[in-house]
């Protein structure tokens, strides 16, 4: 009986799987007419959009303006807390039975967050979304923050922290913000180390309450109906209806500063104030940038093509590496160089770098070489 099985195997593999099987015909299925974006706005303020994908996965965000920007200096750090009580117990639901319901439904929750925004992303079968979507209510509108809860999440900053500090990425941006404004921007994604452990439950529902509210959020779904994120903006959502807390505008003002270490390379980002969000200005930089270099269009890429790349390694024949920088924000923005070279190089490095950006402010960019970037 084993053999005539194993017979019965390979005689159905002389059959290539790359062919229809013969005698079988797939179901006529109707096309599914394409769909654009739809975007609208409810009269509690919260902003929805959407795009029908007809995918078997669905994917829904919820962006908060509740990022670091929106600090004091008595809750210095809070954004950052906040980002790590996502899964905490809330008015719904305990942390335990938020992991383990989103296990169930074969989906994930996770929250992302920036100087501006804080984004709460569920991704599933678009057949569980519904009961994901509580689970991602829960965590924006109902939080709890027990203290013995919070206090437990004091190693997770601290694991976050060390992780940065042995980025040296992390910390040039970081940096480069504290010394270009005075106010908001200048705000760390990641608490100061004078507040670790220090920021309170009252804190936290304090910062939820004057930033969490509908007026300042935007919920964004790919593969999934308009009407069903509708209706959970006029419901489940409604619960934190209102503008929110007054927003103070950043101000630049520039400034240097400096990170000594004994590392063999050095980090240099030089930047002067680039264009808002949204503005015409702002998308001039966006292709200043590429026109630039942007970093390699391939993984590992050495980013030769580029006129930074270019311009440098005529000046120097070490190892370097370079991208243009750009970041914008609701109220402001910075445009520069970010260099990488040894320590006795950077000099010729960043003299090169900031030659290329001289000469292409001055109009020394042909017309071809913003072809592929408009």
């Amino acid at each position: 009986r084993f053999l005539q099985k194993r017979c019965y195997a390979a005689a159905r593999r002389s059959e290539p799987l790359t062919e229809p099987l013969s005698g079988r015909k797939p179901s006529p299925a109707a096309p599914l007419p394409p769909q654009n974006v739809q975007v609208s706005k409810l009269p509690n303020g919260l902003v929805i959009a959407s795009l029908e994908s007809y995918s078997p996965l669905a994917s829904v965000s919820l962006f908060v303006r509740a990022g670091s920007r929106y600090e004091t200096v008595e809750n210095s750090g809070v954004a950052h807390v906040l980002r790590l009580a996502a899964n905490l117990t809330t008015k719904g639901a305990s942390a335990f039975k938020i992991c383990r319901g989103v296990e169930a439904l074969g989906g994930s929750l996770s929250v992302t967050s920036s100087r501006e925004t804080m984004v709460y992303s569920a991704d599933c079968l678009r057949d569980n979304l519904d009961s994901l979507l509580e689970y991602l209510v829960n965590v924006t509108t109902a939080q709890e923050f027990r203290p013995w809860e919070v206090a437990e999440l004091t190693s997770r900053v601290n694991i976050d922290k060390t992780l940065a500090q042995q980025c040296p990425q992390i910390g040039v941006i970081e940096r480069l913000h504290e010394a270009a404004y005075k106010n908001a921007l200048s705000n760390s994604l990641y608490c100061p180390d004078y507040m670790v452990g220090r920021v309170s439950p009252q804190q936290l529902q304090s910062f939820v309450d004057e930033n969490f509210t509908t007026g300042r959020m935007a919920l964004v779904g790919l593969g999934v109906k308009h009407s069903t994120l509708r209706q959970v903006g006029e419901g489940l959502l409604s619960a934190r209806s209102g503008p929110g807390a007054p927003v103070a505008k950043a101000i630049y003002r520039g400034g240097e500063a400096r990170i000594h270490s004994n590392d063999n390379l050095v980090h240099s980002l030089i930047v002067s104030e680039g264009g808002v969000a949204g503005s015409a200005e702002a998308n001039a930089f966006s292709v200043l940038q590429r026109v630039l270099g942007a970093g390699p269009h391939v993984k590992r890429g050495s980013n030769i093509t580029s006129k930074l790349s270019q311009g440098i390694a005529k000046a120097t024949t070490q190892p370097f590496d370079v991208t243009a920088f750009n970041a914008s924000y609701s109220d402001s923005g910075l445009f520069g160089v970010y260099t990488i070279s040894q320590a006795d190089a950077a000099g010729e490095v960043i003299k090169a770098a900031i030659s290329q950006l001289r000469g292409v402010a001055e109009g020394n960019a042909s017309d071809m070489a913003l072809v592929g970037y408009i």
